[in-house]
């Protein structure tokens, strides 16, 4: 691995690293090394916040959880998410920072996709993704069995590396009876229901993805989400 002084090549290499149990010191010291101009030029664009992003979600989800594995109830998952522990560009993190304020555009987490995130700094602000993009969903890990398998994703191929994670996840955690005109879907399509565009929203995503026939209009029913751990799931 060739490690490039930029925070796009540094955010994949650290995830790469991640995934194969490597050394890690240095590439977290180069991501909370970076300026703000530095972030600014390497994020210029959709394409880049979105894997930049995603990548140091996943690679810091992934040490945290060997660091401080999940265990507990919903105020040790709240903790777990809402500390910041994640330095890049000079200022400290969450992973509730990452998902829900640059991924999510500053929507708040509790809010089912319809209410913004309070306060947001100025530095999320800065890096955000211009709009909510529900296909992070499908990309984001916590290592909880319900999770997505982790996958480095690059600026260049990112939309094309979502449609892969996105068909997989669809095809193996949705069902749709056509007797009963009912899909079977998981939790997380409730829980940011206003990320899709509401329930029309919904069922267009699981058309688009060929997870229900097209021009139906199915009922929805939600899974339970599975909490158990399932940390060093690396498949990707």
């Amino acid at each position: 691995m060739s490690t490039q002084l930029d925070p796009l090549s540094v955010s994949a290499d650290l995830l790469y690293t991640v995934k194969t149990e490597g050394a890690t010191t240095e590439l977290r010291e180069y991501l909370a090394a970076f300026d703000r101009p530095q972030l600014t030029r390497a994020l210029s664009g959709h394409a880049q916040r979105l894997s930049f992003w995603l990548n140091c979600y996943n690679a810091y989800a992934q040490l945290l959880l060997e660091a401080t594995p999940l265990e507990g109830g919903v105020l040790d998952r709240w903790k777990f998410f809402a500390r910041d522990r994640i330095p890049i560009a000079g200022v400290w993190l969450s992973l509730d920072d990452i998902e829900h304020g640059m991924l999510r555009s500053s929507k708040h987490p509790w809010g089912m996709g319809y209410l913004p995130r309070p306060f947001p700094s100025s530095f999320e602000r800065a890096f955000r993704l211009e709009r909510a993009d529900p296909r992070i969903h499908f990309a984001l890990s916590c290592g909880s069995e319900s999770c997505p398998p982790i996958a480095v994703y690059s600026p260049q191929d990112v939309e094309a590396e979502l449609d892969v994670a996105i068909e997989w996840y669809l095809e193996e955690n949705v069902s749709y009876d056509p007797l009963t005109e009912v899909a079977t879907v998981p939790r997380l399509f409730l829980w940011y229901r206003g990320d899709f565009g509401g329930k029309r929203g919904i069922v267009d995503f699981l058309e688009r993805y060929g997870a229900v026939p097209e021009g139906v209009t199915p009922s929805l029913e939600y899974d339970e989400y599975d909490w158990s751990a399932d940390v060093g799931d690396f498949r990707g």
